[in-house]
C-alpha cells in the first residue's frame, strides 16, 4: 500500500532565500527562524526525507507554505516568486520521484493575466499536476468572474485546484477587540473559511457553470459536510416561507458541494472524517495529512491520519481508494508508477 499525501507543505530551500531577497520583512524572517526549530521538516529537505523514511510507503503530492504570495509581495514581485517556487517544485519531483508523486503550482493572484499565463507554463512545461489557491484572493471572494478564466483553464486542463483557508489573527472575533483570542482564527476560523469558499462556489454559480471543475477542499470540507442537512433545510424553508425559489439551479445545491474531493486532513478524528466520507462518497476522499504542522515534526500527523482512515474500517478496495488511487486519479498521475 502507498499513502499518497494530496495536501502538504513546504517551503524549498532557494525559494525561502528568494521570498526572503525580495519581501524583506521582520515577521518573515522570524517565522522562517521559528519554523526552523519547531518544524524543520517544512524548510529542510533532509529532515523532510528522515520523517519520510520512518513511514513505508509514504509519498507526498507537494504545496507551498504560507504567505500567499499575492498578500505579500508587489504583482510584478509576486509573479517572479511564483515562477522560482514553481521551477523549484518542479526540480525536485524530478529529481525524487519516488518521494515526491507531483507538484502544485502556486499562483501571483494579484495579477491574473500572469496567472493564466503561469497556469499553461506550470502545467506544460514543468508538468505540475494542479494550482493551489486560498479562500479569498486579497478579500476577493472565490465566486468572483475576474476569476472564471482560471476556472475555465483548469477545467479544461482536467487538473484539481488545491483550496487553502485563509484567515489573520489580526481580523478580531468580535467588535470592540484588537484581534482574534485564543487562536480562535485558526481552531474555527480556518474551517469556516474553506467552507465559505466552498459556499460561494456553490451558491455563485461556479460549481454549475464549470461543471467538470475539480476542486479539493483542505481539512475534509471545513464544516459543510455536518452542516449539509442544515443548508438542504434552509433552501426548503426559504422556498415555503417566500413562496418560491430562491436557488435557481438544474440540481440540489448538495450536489455541488459532493462534485468536490474532501481531504482527510482533520487531524485524525475519525468521527469527522467519517462524516465527511458519508457526506462525500468514497471516490472523493483524498489521503492528506497537513504537514508538517505538529508536535512532532509532522510524524503525528502522519500517523494519526492514517490511523483515522483504518478506524473507518474499509475494505481493502476503498481502503486503496483512499490511500491512492483517487488522488492517482484526480492528478492524473503515471499508473505504472504505481502498481
Amino acid at each position: 500500500m502507498l499513502y499518497i499525501d494530496a495536501f502538504n507543505h513546504i517551503l524549498p530551500k532557494k525559494y525561502q532565500a528568494v521570498l526572503e531577497q525580495k519581501v524583506p520583512n521582520r515577521d518573515m524572517s522570524s517565522n522562517l527562524s521559528r519554523y526552523s526549530e519547531t518544524v524543520p521538516t517544512l524548510l529542510d529537505l533532509d529532515a523532510r526525507f528522515r520523517l519520510m523514511d520512518s513511514v513505508e510507503g509514504y509519498m507526498q503530492v507537494l504545496t507551498l507554505a504560507a504567505p500567499t504570495v499575492e498578500s505579500v509581495a508587489s504583482p510584478e514581485v509576486a509573479v517572479d516568486l511564483c515562477r522560482f517556487a514553481n521551477d523549484e517544485m518542479a526540480e525536485l519531483v524530478e529529481k525524487y520521484p519516488d518521494r515526491f508523486a507531483a507538484a502544485i503550482a502556486a499562483l501571483p493572484l494579484n495579477d491574473l493575466d500572469a496567472s493564466l499565463e503561469e497556469i499553461d507554463r506550470a502545467i506544460r512545461d514543468l508538468r505540475l499536476r494542479g494550482i493551489q489557491m486560498y479562500s479569498d484572493v486579497n478579500g476577493m471572494p472565490l465566486d468572483a468572474e475576474a476569476l472564471y478564466p482560471i476556472y475555465e483553464k483548469m477545467e479544461r486542463y482536467n487538473l484539481p485546484i488545491l483550496i487553502h483557508p485563509k484567515r489573520s489573527p489580526a481580523l478580531p472575533d468580535y467588535p470592540g477587540e484588537e484581534n482574534s483570542r485564543y487562536r480562535a482564527w485558526t481552531k474555527l476560523g480556518w474551517p469556516v473559511a474553506s467552507s465559505m469558499a466552498m459556499f460561494r462556489l456553490v451558491y455563485g454559480g461556479v460549481m454549475e457553470r464549470f461543471p467538470n471543475l475539480k476542486i479539493v477542499t483542505h481539512h475534509c470540507g471545513g464544516v459543510i459536510p455536518y452542516l449539509a442537512g442544515r443548508m438542504e433545510w434552509n433552501d426548503d424553508f426559504n422556498e415555503m416561507r417566500m413562496g418560491h425559489k430562491d436557488i435557481l439551479f438544474p440540481h440540489k445545491p448538495l450536489e455541488y458541494f459532493r462534485r468536490m474531493y474532501y481531504d482527510t486532513a482533520n487531524n485524525g478524528y475519525p468521527a469527522g472524517l467519517r462524516c465527511g466520507m458519508d457526506f462525500a462518497g468514497i471516490g472523493k476522499l483524498v489521503f492528506a495529512t497537513d504537514l508538517p504542522f505538529c508536535n512532532q515534526k509532522g510524524l503525528r500527523l502522519i500517523r494519526d491520519s492514517i490511523a483515522a482512515v483504518d478506524a473507518l474500517d474499509l475494505a481493502p478496495g476503498d481502503r486503496r481508494k483512499v490511500f491512492q488511487s483517487n488522488a492517482v486519479d484526480l492528478f492524473r498521475l503515471p499508473l505504472s508508477t504505481f502498481v
